[in-house]
């Protein structure tokens, strides 16, 4: 088969940019009212979730390192649910993966499935907390705030720190509970949960965080819990404005270089492939890809390939990476069990770009409209095929690399030096 020309592009997005962690988590804990909050001696739970979020490292240990000022004796607990095989040493090394440990953070991490019911949402759903927490003197709610892989909140509460106090401190036996509702659950019931918590629980602020298009720190605020809710869905916004996208909304072969939960919760964003698959989950109209392949599996998942049900077609490589049972925990817990669901599995990148571009109707290969992307959190550096260049070369945003090339397939049959 003839494959199409491709060229680097390298998209420029705009986005604020924090340049000194400490310093601005120091401002806002200051703003926020922390220091009146805490004690010599108050053992103060924070929490860390399983998103690569940018700087997480970095913000625990300024977080940590201003309560240990104020006299206070921090700790860290892992908060996310179902992830790292719903065990708690499984949750410790998902937290080593990002870079929180005990060493770097200066905090000891502290990790149960064991929760604490503290008690129950006006619809009568029991509400759980990790036990550590709910017995530490208090909890600074951590997370970044972003919209959601799986639907969207007319209330503004999507991914954030709202969903942190639900399933995040609510481990595996919340997610259980909140996710067996569907998307019912997770967006018209976790807010209530959240709500619980930031009732009965000692939570002395939140720390929320959102990132532009690069994946770099664009702000950290800590928020007096009171303000969390009303807040969080303002933040949304922002968060939403800066988000990445792909070049282009009609593509016949998107080619995605690795899946991971390290780049997102499902392993692709479906808010940037336009995919969703959840039953009595309406699509998104934009963008418009008739098939997306998926090549490998990053070492951050740990095997775990939820996502892999969102592409059409995938390799042998990523196949023979994955985890059933970290992968099937998740997707269980989860419900939307389309989103585990097994492509066709070709041998290599050649051989799965040959069967898309097969079934791409009525287009010759070499005039297929094909995007490679690293990732779906990574959009700055990409390629696209030949036929994509009238419609891409007079946008002020993106800058055309080099020349065309050809594909570069090596002797396996995988794609070389895609991801730069």
């Amino acid at each position: 088969m003839k494959f199409p020309r491709i060229v680097k592009i390298k998209q420029h997005f705009q986005g604020p940019v924090v340049e000194d962690i400490d310093a601005a988590v120091s401002e806002q804990l200051t703003q926020a009212g922390l220091g009146r909050k805490i004690t010599p001696g108050m053992r103060v739970a924070i929490t860390a979730g399983s998103r690569g979020i940018a700087n997480i490292p970095m913000i625990i240990r300024a977080t940590v390192n201003e309560l240990k000022k104020m006299g206070a004796l921090p700790f860290i607990v892992p908060a996310m649910g179902s992830h790292g095989g719903a065990t708690a040493q499984g949750q410790v090394e998902v937290l080593e993966s990002l870079g929180i440990t005990e060493e770097f953070c200066g905090a000891p991490i502290l990790s149960s499935m064991e929760v604490v019911h503290a008690g129950d949402t006006p619809g009568g759903m029991p509400v759980y907390v990790d036990k550590y927490a709910w017995e530490a003197d208090g909890i600074i709610l951590m997370g970044r705030v972003k919209v959601h892989t799986d639907f969207k909140s007319p209330i503004g509460i999507e991914s954030g720190l709202m969903k942190m106090a639900a399933i995040g401190l609510g481990k595996h036996k919340q997610a259980l509970l909140i996710h067996s509702y569907g998307v019912q659950g997770i967006r018209d019931i976790m807010p209530e949960v959240a709500r619980v918590v930031l009732e009965k629980a000692n939570i002395l602020c939140g720390v929320a965080i959102i990132e532009n298009a690069f994946e770099q720190t664009a702000k950290i605020e800590a928020i007096p819990p009171e303000n969390i809710p009303h807040r969080e869905s303002e933040l949304l916004r922002e968060s939403a404005a800066l988000m990445p996208k792909l070049p282009v909304e009609d593509i016949d072969v998107l080619a995605v270089g690795e899946i991971g939960k390290n780049y997102s919760g499902t392993g692709m964003d479906t808010n940037i492939i336009g995919r969703i698959r959840i039953h009595g989950v309406e699509e998104p109209k934009t963008p418009r890809i008739k098939y997306i392949i998926a090549s490998d599996l990053s070492e951050e998942s740990h095997g775990n390939s939820l996502g892999i049900g969102l592409a059409d077609l995938t390799t042998k490589r990523l196949f023979d990476k994955i985890d059933f049972q970290k992968m099937n925990e998740n997707v269980v817990t989860s419900t939307f069990l389309h989103r585990a669901m097994i492509p066709i599995v070709l041998d290599n990148d050649r051989e799965a770009l040959s069967a898309a571009l097969r079934a791409n109707w009525g287009t010759e290969p070499e005039q297929a409209r094909i995007v490679l992307i690293p990732n779906t959190l990574h959009l700055e550096y990409l390629y696209v095929s030949e036929s994509l260049l009238p419609e891409i070369t007079d946008r002020d945003h993106i800058e055309i690399i080099g020349d065309l090339q050809e594909l570069n397939f090596g002797n396996d049959g995988y794609l070389h030096k895609w991801h730069n």
